[in-house]
């Protein structure tokens, strides 16, 4: 089994990915590259989808009994696919504004 550090530190990497793709859909949107735009927040929700697989594993260790020992690293971890998740969230509302917008809406 991967230690508590090596599944944070991909949750980590993961969610780090994540989080650029959405930001780099929002420039798309706003320059009119609405395709682009589409395609980088299916590419963050992906990212996302896999650092949530590794925050799944250590929830089921916890559920089978193995309790997680927290450190500083695990806790950034959290903290960071968090905050990665609002801003892919944010980046889809933000893309609909600048879709709307072009649209003349």
């Amino acid at each position: 089994m991967d230690t508590i550090t090596e599944i944070a530190f991909q949750i980590i990497l993961y969610a780090g990915n994540g989080r650029s793709s959405a930001m780099e859909a929002i420039q798309a949107a706003k320059e009119g590259d609405f395709e682009k735009a589409d395609q980088l927040i299916e590419g963050a929700s992906a990212e996302l989808g896999k650092a949530h697989k590794f925050q799944t594993k250590l929830l089921q260790e916890e559920a089978n009994g193995n309790e997680t020992k927290m450190n500083a690293i695990l806790v950034h971890s959290q903290d960071h696919l968090m905050t990665a998740i609002t801003v892919r969230d944010l980046a889809i509302e933000f893309i609909d504004l600048y879709r709307n917008k072009n649209n003349g809406r």
